[in-house]
């Protein structure tokens, strides 16, 4: 995925939005640290990598062809298991130091830098997004927005996987490993995620929690939540939106 061009230097760069400077600032910082703290533990989830398996299978079997979009790639561990499942598939992030790691981790792969609200990435495009835990420090306010943005890039029949902490309200997390940055993690409530989604014209096609896993330090259930788009099927002479 690729930023848009420059702009002129007589023009003023627009300046993000305070969540996500604050977010780019905070994975910068950490990238190393999480990278090595977490990698294995990913490594071992093999409930996650089953579903991220399943994932891809419908992907393939949707038949709708095409690029899957890993949106919050961070270090592309979900990057790199989708691409071994034999998705097509690129990786964005807004760190610069993680997607450093990515990199250096999945030479083969494709990683870009941007936002999941400003992708570059043409509408109507992708037989696939991937929000494993980025949608976590979107304000509540702007989830609608986001659901929107996932389903314009979307194909017909096109499926998006969210992952997400369980719960509500959110924690705030400051000097992880000793860095002077802090962020907001929100936690979402499984019912009113898939509200949202459904809200944004997504159809919803699994819906699962798992227990916290303590011995991580997990302190909330795990969410996941696979939907799809409308597929178009051709009635007559012309194409309608089917909505099973």
């Amino acid at each position: 995925m690729t930023d848009t061009a420059p702009a002129p230097a007589a023009a003023a760069a627009t300046p993000a939005p305070d969540h996500i400077a604050a977010t780019r600032a905070f994975y910068d910082a950490v990238a190393e640290d999480y990278a090595d703290r977490f990698r294995d533990v990913f490594a071992a989830q093999p409930l996650e990598l089953a579903l991220l398996a399943g994932f891809a299978g419908l992907v393939k079997a949707s038949g709708t062809g095409g690029e899957v979009a890993d949106l919050g790639c961070g270090p592309g561990w979900v990057t790199a298991h989708l691409a071994s499942c034999g998705l097509n598939v690129l990786g964005l992030d807004l760190s610069d130091s993680m997607l450093r790691i990515a990199r250096r981790e999945n030479p083969g792969l494709w990683f870009e830098q941007g936002s999941m609200m400003e992708p570059g990435i043409p509408d109507g495009t992708l037989t696939g997004v991937v929000s494993w835990y980025s949608s976590v420090h979107t304000p509540q306010d702007e989830l609608p927005a986001l659901f929107a943005r996932f389903r314009r890039l979307l194909a017909p029949g096109g499926h998006l996987l969210l992952a997400f902490q369980a719960g509500e309200g959110a924690l705030h997390l400051e000097r992880p490993f000793g860095h002077p940055v802090a962020l907001d993690f929100r936690r979402r409530r499984p019912d009113r995620m898939a509200e949202a989604l459904e809200a944004a014209g997504f159809t919803l096609v699994l819906r699962s929690e798992r227990a916290a896993d303590e011995e991580q330090g997990e302190s909330t259930p795990q969410a996941f939540l696979i939907a799809r788009t409308p597929r178009i099927t051709r009635s007559a002479d012309r194409h309608t939106a089917h909505p099973s």
